[in-house]
């Protein structure tokens, strides 16, 4: 007579429920954990360790290695692998505080020719320097252990993510302003009736295009030849051109300018280009960044002989919004 079959009482909550079903669904987990939260919720759907193992694609080994750390620990501590066995680990605490404060300095600072670390280089300086720093246990140490104590600690010194430092003790003031000509934009475009004499202009320029000319003319498709057009991959290189542009955020109108530079004298020419664009009773409102070109002496000069009195805010932040009228102080 066959024993009767052994259920394994699995208690889940309903927030480690949620947590398992997200584990299950991820595509970032580690692959193991995914697994093991899928067998928990079959597990918890239908209570045999061969049926979940046909549906996982598992044996009913593999599913009641899962279950019993499930049942000692806990659900969640179960989508982790147990400590092994085995010898003890040599790198102390204050070895790995010493590792992570040298990945807290830039390489080029301790004599080396690169800015930045490289896992392989601070495994080797760490070889190099740890006796005399007190440190025996890593004079061993090699690449991987290196990462795993970076990983561990979230120290990442071979990656540079950029920042901007606020060097305006007035930033939160003009923040404030430049967020209420936006706020502004979208009440008109939301009313019915937006004035016609007020013109919002975004502008930036993009310098440095590559201006790029073909050096053979372009094939063009021939059926059962070849689909696409062809271009030969040569090239000629005519320099280099600044593009010049601001958006109307009401109309959406577009006013553009190509120049071989972006001085001021560029940016009067866009000015003078806004000034005959719009009527002489329309004021314009033109969103700017820190460009030196905006606040020049010869923007200003400019500015005094502009025939159009109309309104410009100047906020030194980028995105920014600039007065005209400042301009002339």
């Amino acid at each position: 007579m066959a024993a009767p079959r052994r259920v394994i009482e699995l208690a889940i909550g309903a927030d480690e429920l949620s947590r398992l079903e997200a584990i299950a669904r991820s595509r970032t987990e580690a692959a193991s954990r995914v697994e093991r939260a899928r067998i928990l919720l079959a597990y918890r759907s239908e209570p045999s360790s061969t049926a979940v193992g046909a549906v996982i694609g598992v044996t009913h080994h593999t599913v009641q290695r899962c279950l019993r750390p499930a049942v000692r620990l806990g659900v969640m501590a179960a989508l982790d692998d147990s400590p092994r066995p085995g010898k003890p680990p040599q790198i102390t605490d204050a070895a790995k505080a010493w590792l992570v404060s040298l990945a807290c300095q830039k390489a080029k600072d301790l004599g080396y020719p690169h800015e930045l670390w490289t896992t392989r280089l601070l495994a080797r300086h760490a070889r190099t320097h740890a006796a005399a720093a007190g440190h025996a246990c890593l004079t061993r140490v090699v690449q991987g252990t290196v990462c795993k104590i970076l990983a561990a600690h979230e120290i990442k010194p071979h990656k540079v993510r950029y920042y901007l430092e606020r060097r305006d003790e007035a930033f939160e003031t003009k923040m404030a302003e430049v967020l209420c000509v936006y706020r502004e934009v979208a009440v008109m475009k939301e009313s019915e009736s937006a004035p016609a004499e007020v013109a919002i202009i975004s502008y930036d320029e993009k310098p440095g295009i590559q201006a790029i000319g073909n050096t053979a003319p372009d094939l063009p498709p021939q059926p059962g030849t070849h689909a696409t057009f062809a271009r030969d991959h040569e090239y000629k290189r005519h320099g280099t051109l600044s593009l010049l542009a601001g958006i109307d955020l009401l109309t959406g109108r577009v006013h553009a300018r190509i120049e071989d530079r972006h001085r001021s004298r560029e940016f009067v020419a866009f000015l003078q280009q806004l000034d005959v664009a719009y009527p002489a009773d329309t004021a314009i409102r033109l969103i700017l960044d820190n460009h030196s070109a905006h606040i020049s002496k010869e923007t200003k000069a400019a500015r005094r002989n502009l025939a159009f009195g109309k309104s410009m805010l100047r906020l030194p932040l980028p995105p920014n919004v600039v007065d005209l009228d400042c301009l002339t102080d």
